[in-house]
């Protein structure tokens, strides 16, 4: 049985408190005990690993809920010249880089496979705690269909082995296909229910996929596995079609109105806005010229429009969980969406409870994550910056000093880690 108790820093519990002067969290083995002041916490009559926070911030491990690891950066000609083992080994560095940036689970929304969320689990390489949705439900022609008029196929998310290709049309059909998945080990269902910025063929506000179409998606997957369906949704129309039948989280939502917003609110649909995406496709653009046209054309057009409803949306009290769409842009990075999530109206402490509590009951994992409370797994960071007097602060993976993952230290370049005999 081991114990480690981290303090001296201000604690952050990520319900949104007051931070705890003073603050500590007593760890044993991969689960938390005890939280509050150091004062106020009984030590046990054992060795004990002390993990001094040297006044930062104390906060539960940060959830990306909208990630794709086997992808970074949208660079079409060398996708189309990588072999598709490589990327599972690309994805080794960016499952670390994501853990050092204090991000310790995360909802993959495309790419990641059943051995892939194994290894890290096994602790095969270190990597986040993951969700994972392994294939994207699309239509014919949708945006996860990445055919070109050439006969080319740009597709973000080939078949393989453990992922089933995600095309498909006709109740019938996406019936045997959500099945299919399920089969290969998702924990989530992913659809495309609008067009989006990356696809070739198509636009953000096409409605994709009809609502029978939809209404079977989440029927199969909440009746036969108790799994919940995702939707990239960015039209209106598509949005409105996802929250109707039932789905559980809108990515991106750029075109909703007071209507999809009220939709929302009855249902209690989560919203996940991954505002830095377009963002980051413009910035790539500019940086690499990798990005193709038509990508940063709708970018272009969808930008503002995306921060000002997802503004209305917040404002109006529907549920936001911070998501990142990483892999647009580079894994590590994550944290720049705090930020954007403040330049919308959200204060740091809100931005901070999207990315621990909320995320967490997006995931439906509120009971082991999210928050730093007594019996839940020991997920813990250390910010050596205050980040409620700096949100920004949290976008420098350097300013993360101390990174728990199940009660295991796997970053801390604080160096002051000591075992004290009880």
């Amino acid at each position: 049985m081991t114990y480690t108790l981290i303090h001296n820093g201000a604690l952050i519990d990520g319900n949104g408190r007051d931070p705890i002067p003073n603050g500590a969290v007593l760890v044993r083995d991969e689960r938390i005990t005890a939280v509050g002041r150091k004062t106020d916490i009984p030590l046990p009559d054992a060795d004990i690993q002390m993990i001094d926070a040297e006044g930062g911030a104390i906060l539960p491990g940060l959830i990306d809920t909208h990630v794709h690891l086997t992808l970074e950066g949208v660079n079409f000609m060398q996708m189309l010249n990588t072999p598709f083992s490589l990327n599972y080994y690309q994805a080794i560095d960016r499952m670390k880089r994501t853990v050092e940036a204090g991000i310790t689970s995360v909802r993959d929304a495309g790419g990641a496979d059943l051995g892939m969320k194994q290894a890290a689990a096994q602790g095969l390489v270190l990597g986040p705690r993951m969700q994972i949705s392994i294939t994207v439900l699309s239509i014919t022609g949708g945006h996860a269909d990445s055919w070109l008029p050439s006969g080319a196929n740009l597709s973000l998310f080939a078949e393989t082995p453990g992922r089933p290709s995600g095309i498909v049309d006709g109740v019938d059909n996406v019936r045997r296909k959500v099945r299919e998945i399920l089969r290969a080990g998702a924990d989530v269902i992913k659809v495309c229910s609008t067009g989006g910025v990356l696809s070739p063929t198509d636009h953000p506000e096409f409605t994709q996929f009809s609502p029978e179409e939809l209404a079977v998606m989440v029927e199969e997957a909440t009746y036969r596995r108790g799994v919940k369906v995702m939707a990239h949704a960015q039209g209106l129309e598509g949005i409105k079609n996802a929250v109707r039948a039932g789905i559980h989280s809108i990515e991106h939502g750029i075109f909703l109105d007071e209507e999809a917003i009220e939709l929302m609110l009855s249902r209690g649909t989560f919203l996940v806005p991954t505002l830095l995406a377009p963002l980051a496709v413009l910035e790539i653009a500019e940086a690499t010229g990798t990005m193709p046209e038509w990508g940063v054309q709708k970018a272009r057009e969808v930008i503002e429009i995306h921060s000002e409803n997802i503004g209305k949306a917040y404002q109006a009290g529907v549920k936001i969980a911070m998501g990142t769409d990483a892999g647009v842009m580079k894994h590590g990075t994550n944290l720049r969406e705090l930020g954007l999530m403040c330049g919308i109206g959200m204060t740091p402490m809100e931005s901070i409870v999207a990315t621990t509590k909320v995320a967490a009951e997006c995931l439906g994992w509120q009971d082991r994550v999210g928050t730093l409370a007594a019996g839940k797994l020991a997920d813990i960071i250390i910010s050596k910056t205050d980040p409620l007097a700096d949100i920004r602060s949290l976008e420098k993976p350097e300013n993360i000093v101390m990174v728990m993952l199940d009660g295991r230290v796997v970053k801390n370049v604080i160096g002051n880690r000591y075992s004290v005999p009880r």
